[in-house]
């Protein structure tokens, strides 16, 4: 679970840091933030990553039936389910954006082209280009906001050299009609790929508990377990010598593991009958 989350949120960084190159120093800019810092925060990548190395020892700890490594996965999955709880509460808030707001994307349409902001061109055809859309509203924003005779040709659905000249002139059909206002608008109030992550925070969230549960149980288990040959390794008065063919793999003893063999449970019912 922790490796399909790493996953998603390297799935979805592209496209955020284009929205946030497009949005910057507007109110898009912040809700944006506030959307996606959740999941895409170094805190909880680092978390993430830090879990998967837990999952490993718990898995080596059962394995071995060792207690020391079994205490150290459960109290890991307990600081790791306090720190992702924490941040939870701390990020969820609802971004207040409105569609409105959409209007302030036009501020950062008349550097498009400029020499000094080839990155920003780069960003605005690289985001019209993914998302099919033109402009802001509508692809006649370029010739409002800037001073070019046609939009780019990132707004083309068929992109050649010159097709939104040609398309301009002949067909505007051949460019994209949704303005990327509303794309970006959606985008902020939450992508498919969102969604994923919050489902597969939720299902760690729910198997951290299981496994702490579990854990706690396969601990309480291997103790009792260690300390019952230990209780039985006084023997009753008058019946030493079968008590000395019973006892089974004590505490210290290294080769000792879950299991019990065919051979104690015989051993068991004799003493017991």
């Amino acid at each position: 679970m922790s490796a399909s989350v790493l996953g998603v949120a390297a799935w979805i960084r592209d496209p955020l840091n284009t929205v946030l190159t497009l949005t910057a120093h507007t109110r898009l800019e912040e809700a944006a933030v506030l959307t996606y810092s959740p999941a895409v925060h170094p805190v909880i990548i680092a978390v993430c990553c830090f879990l998967i190395i837990v999952a490993m020892v718990g898995y080596c700890g059962t394995l071995r039936c060792d207690l020391l490594l079994l205490c150290w996965y459960l109290g890991s999955l307990l600081v790791i389910f306090c720190v992702e709880l924490a941040s939870a509460v701390w990020t969820y808030e609802q971004p207040s954006v409105q569609r409105s707001d959409m209007i302030s994307l036009k501020s950062r349409m008349p550097n498009y082209g400029l020499q000094r902001y080839q990155w920003l061109t780069h960003t605005w055809n690289s985001f019209q280009t993914e998302f099919k859309c033109c402009g802001v509203i509508y692809f006649t924003d370029w010739l409002e906001m800037t001073e070019m005779e046609w939009p780019p040709d990132s707004c083309c659905s068929n992109q050649y050299p010159g097709c939104a000249r040609h398309a301009h002139h002949h067909d505007l059909s051949d460019l994209h009609q949704e303005g990327c206002g509303p794309k970006i608008y959606s985008f902020i109030r939450g992508t498919k790929q969102l969604q994923v992550l919050r489902f597969l925070g939720v299902s760690i969230g729910v198997a951290q508990i299981l496994a702490m549960a579990l854990t706690l149980t396969l601990l309480w288990a291997l103790y009792f377990g260690q300390k019952s040959p230990e209780l039985d390794s006084t023997p009753p008065p008058g019946n030493s010598a079968p008590l000395t063919a019973m006892q089974g793999p004590s505490a210290e003893d290294p080769t000792s593991t879950c299991t019990t063999t065919p051979q104690e449970h015989r051993f068991e019912m004799e003493r017991l009958s």
